[in-house]
């Protein structure tokens, strides 16, 4: 069952990316592209604005009720798989860094700055 609705939630999501998109804040967007500034239309332009604006809502409104309908259906985990997590994780290994291995051995001697060689140009 959350698998319809993650389904349903991913085309809607993108249904509404594409219905803002077509939209232009100025109140251009669709209804401009089919000539919105010309006066020979017929009210066109008015409706496809009209249009957008109920589709942008009406998707969000969609969207909102699909999202809180999964959690309220598929939101609780079963107790089988917490039974199984719980044993996967009382069954770890901790984790443990690996030694530092122990030199024996004298530090590096540190070298006189006049021994050093001239860099090359």
């Amino acid at each position: 069952m959350t698998a319809l609705f993650s389904i349903l939630i991913v085309v809607i999501s993108l249904l509404l990316v594409l219905v803002i998109l077509v939209q232009n804040p100025k109140g251009g967007g669709l209804s401009s592209a089919f000539g919105g500034d010309s006066p020979q239309m017929l009210g066109g332009v008015k409706k496809t604005t009209d249009f957008l604006d109920k589709a942008t809502w009406g998707l969000v409104i969609g969207l909102f009720a699909l999202v809180v309908a999964m959690n309220m259906v598929g939101g609780d985990a079963s107790e089988e798989d917490d039974t199984l997590l719980r044993e996967q994780v009382e069954s770890a290994i901790p984790f443990q860094p690996a030694p530092v291995p122990i030199s024996t051995e004298a530090p590096a001697k540190e070298i006189p700055v006049e021994d050093l060689p001239e860099s090359v140009e």
